[in-house]
């Protein structure tokens, strides 16, 4: 049987990498921080839509998919660490709005929230090697959501973009080219580009520009790689240029991303709003 929500499978699908990360990679992952997150990030949710009138049950899917996103990328010692940054994250998309749109990515803006306002939070870009049968799970996963929703384009165009100045970088230095595979073969990356970068409700909505957003990040996720050494790169990046989206939305004009819950029995396109973190 089909789920009627393609978030549904947004949340099945995370929890099977949860699942996969911690038998296959042997993380450091400690359940009881997955379930603050879970329990914070729903309980957040639900006051924050009493409190603005908000749609609920719709509100809390967005809500476990952005504490799923954490679970998978989030690191702390302490549990209320975890739950500063799950309140945040989600507290980000009722405070940060233009024109009723939140622009940043909640997990990101929780993860990030986290790192600079707590002294135990980090994240392991690293945490999924660089294995190829990830990659094959990540972008048949993440291909299935992108169809969906139709967001291939800021994908593309991150990838396109961040791999072309590697390798561009790789020629000037005279590496081989086995380097140059190294830092592009990496899970999480992919997990990042199908998965973060490509959430509908806050990314710009016309066509051109989502590509533009996405050149940008990869050129400044490769600037603070490359030459200021910053392992989580693309998360400061996503969290530096997330109000870019806010000018883009005014350059090009093009409808709103929109939730059509139930299209699929109607025989229609069902939209989506893919992941790491956030949608309602």
């Amino acid at each position: 049987m089909l789920l009627k929500d393609i978030r549904d499978y947004q949340i099945l699908f995370l929890g099977l990498f949860l699942v996969v990360g911690i038998g296959t990679r042997d993380w450091t992952l400690r359940p009881e921080l997955i379930g603050v997150a879970i329990a914070t990030s729903l309980a957040t949710q639900w006051i924050l839509s009493l409190v603005t009138g908000k749609e609920l049950m719709t509100n809390l899917r967005s809500a476990l998919i952005t504490s799923l996103g954490l679970s998978l990328l989030l690191r702390a010692d302490h549990w209320t660490t975890m739950a500063i940054a799950a309140a945040i994250a989600i507290a980000s998309k009722f405070i940060f709005q233009v024109g009723d749109k939140h622009f940043f990515n909640p997990a990101n803006f929780g993860i990030i929230s986290a790192l600079i306002l707590t002294p135990d939070a980090w994240v392991s870009p690293g945490q999924w090697g660089e294995e190829w049968w990830y990659g094959l799970l990540f972008a048949g996963t993440g291909g299935m959501i992108l169809q969906r929703v139709g967001r291939w384009d800021t994908t593309a165009a991150f990838l396109g973009s961040y791999s072309l100045l590697e390798a561009i970088r790789n020629l000037w230095l005279g590496w081989t080219w086995d380097v140059y595979w190294h830092r592009l073969m990496s899970g999480s990356l992919l997990l990042f580009a199908l998965f973060m970068i490509t959430d509908p409700r806050s990314i710009p909505n016309s066509r051109i520009g989502r590509v533009v957003w996405a050149v940008c990040i990869a050129g400044l996720t490769f600037t603070l790689r490359n030459y200021f050494f910053v392992s989580t790169a693309v998360f400061w990046a996503l969290f530096a240029l997330a109000p870019l989206t806010i000018l883009l939305d005014i350059l090009w004009v093009a409808p709103r991303f929109a939730w059509h819950e139930g299209a699929e029995e109607a025989g229609e396109r069902t939209s989506y709003s893919p992941l790491l973190y956030r949608r309602d």
